[in-house]
């Protein structure tokens, strides 16, 4: 499996999608897009949208998530967790196959 969520992350989710009142069939879409300071940055959306030959799609926790096939190869063997503490709150990734991280560990450089 490419990603893993936390428990802690899923509950997250969930959150958000009830907060929000998304629409039955929304997923949580993970990916990377070209940016940030260290040249990738991890992208986490919401979306109705699955194309079987473009995207894999996980379910974990309860939560639905899909991954598209270029974003999968960076993100392989990436787990997304939740932090929740007095210096910041929100998600974060350990992603094996970053070789550079930026500070604040939104991008990254494989």
């Amino acid at each position: 499996m490419a990603i893993t969520l936390t428990e802690r992350a899923a509950e997250e989710v969930k959150r958000i999608f009830s907060d929000q009142k998304l629409a039955e069939g929304t997923v949580l879409r993970v990916g990377v897009s070209g940016g940030g300071c260290s040249g990738f940055m991890y992208r986490l959306a919401f979306d109705t949208n699955f194309d079987d030959a473009k995207d894999s799609r996980y379910e974990q926790h309860g939560v639905a998530m899909v991954v598209d096939k270029k974003s999968a190869l960076y993100l392989d063997g990436t787990t997304v967790d939740f932090f929740d503490g007095l210096e910041k709150r929100g998600f974060t990734f350990d992603n094996p196959n970053a070789v550079k991280s930026c500070g604040c560990g939104s991008s990254f450089q494989a």
